[in-house]
């Protein structure tokens, strides 16, 4: 099929890949002029693995293009997704400028039928708002359906959550769009559901949310296991193993953060005050993952004693291993309140190193090299994981601290190991 993705961020970068490797004709637009033609040349402005050998792939088989038009696009394709952003405003509310302003610019190009989707995390009852702006500004008596389908992508792994997912919801306000909704994602191989639009909506801010209680849960339960001397993750791999409850998301560590959970909970809170339903277990939840790094600071000083002069190194600056993703990163949150209170800081992160420079204060060094972050350290703070801290000498690192003390707050090392190479090793809950 002939489809177009409009925002070439990270949602509709990836689905448009995919969806171009899965054999139909996609058209990535964006109004950043610069960055399109980036694309155009072979550069890719994130990292997600996959996925830049995906796209020079596509692109050299002309089933992927990139154009600044929304005009070309809408005219040359038969389903448009809108995947623009949808930031959060101050008061926890999204902020639908773009949506609203795409939607605009479609309806006064529209030639005749199209399928126009809404595949940017959105509040409840928008694709009932994008229906009436572009009925309003299209030309009379042109069709269109508008359609719901959330993107549940994880950063790090979205080529692989995108091409083997484990469902697809298609939000439909009538049965005309759904046959073209189908034959877009049958090579998929997965299950399909087919909701109303309403509901296809609320699910990506019900899942987030639910994970995101996941996460403070075991947390929670991390505090109880440090205070009562038992091990979080035994405990995790217990609760995992039951069916009901399931092994995923319940890894104990600095909290939840990112570009979506952070967002998408603020979000679910005022989506339910909005329908007048007080939902106090999320406002709950945002209040206890705020609190967890100060958790893991307090621990730091009680080691430290004074926090000022002391020389600091972090492995990890991105929010999760295997992106370059640093917006909302709790790493950035503990390097900005340990160079706060004096620590001198050395930082290191295999692909998000550039992108935290702008956000990390002035005098905080990035090095390139792991084992830099090490030298003449008093220590060594693990805030992301990465696979590929765990394969570091650590034999190497120890030799080269003033004080061989890790603080390890995402559980990524072996505590017997640590403890057997001489290190003073503090983790999460165990």
């Amino acid at each position: 099929m002939k489809l177009s993705i409009i925002g070439s961020g990270y949602v509709g970068l990836v689905t448009g890949t995919c969806l171009a490797e899965a054999g139909h004709t996609v058209i990535c637009v964006d109004n950043n002029q610069a960055k399109v033609k980036e694309l155009q040349a072979g550069r890719i402005p994130i990292y997600e693995p996959g996925l830049e050998d995906l796209i020079r792939r596509n692109v050299q088989l002309k089933r992927l293009s990139f154009t600044a038009s929304i005009k070309e696009a809408v005219e040359n394709s038969e389903v448009i997704f809108i995947a623009v952003p949808t930031p959060p405003q101050e008061d926890g509310s999204v902020d639908l400028s773009y949506v609203e302003h795409v939607a605009r610019e479609i309806a006064e190009v529209l030639p005749g039928y199209r399928i126009i989707v809404d595949k940017s995390t959105v509040p409840v009852k928008t694709g009932e708002h994008v229906t009436e702006t572009i009925r309003r500004y299209c030309r009379k008596g042109v069709e269109f359906d508008v359609v719901s389908n959330p993107e549940f992508l994880r950063e790090g792994s979205a080529v692989a959550d995108l091409q083997k997912p484990d469902r697809i919801v298609i939000g439909v306000a009538s049965d005309r769009p759904v046959a073209a909704m189908k034959a877009i994602y049958e090579p998929f191989k997965a299950p399909i559901m087919i909701t109303d639009l309403n509901s296809a909506e609320l699910i990506k801010h019900a899942a987030n949310s639910f994970l995101a209680l996941k996460i403070t849960y075991i947390n929670l339960v991390a505090a109880v296991c440090e205070a009562s001397q038992a091990n979080v993750t035994q405990v995790a791999e217990g609760m995992g193993s039951d069916a009901r409850i399931g092994r995923a998301f319940l890894n104990a560590g600095l909290g939840y953060g990112g570009s979506c959970f952070p967002k998408d909970v603020s979000a679910f809170i005022r989506i339910a005050e909005e329908l007048g339903v007080d939902f106090g277990l999320m406002r709950e939840v945002e209040k206890i993952n705020a609190s967890i790094p100060e958790r893991f600071l307090k621990k730091l000083r009680s080691s430290l004693w004074v926090m000022k002069d002391k020389k600091v190194g972090q492995l990890g600056l991105a929010f999760k291993a295997n992106t370059d993703d640093v917006r909302s990163s709790v790493a950035i949150e503990l390097a900005k309140r340990m160079v706060a209170e004096g620590a001198i800081l050395r930082c290191h992160d295999p692909k998000g190193g550039e992108k935290a420079r702008e956000l990390l204060p002035q005098g905080v060094e990035i090095v390139s090299d792991a084992y830099q972050v090490a030298e003449g350290a008093d220590v060594l703070i693990v805030a992301t994981e990465w696979p590929e801290y765990r394969l570091l000498d650590w034999h190497k690192i120890k030799n080269s601290m003033r004080t061989p003390r890790i603080f390890d707050g995402r559980n990524l090392l072996n505590p017997a190991e640590m403890k057997s190479l001489g290190f003073e090793y503090t983790s999460v809950g165990r």
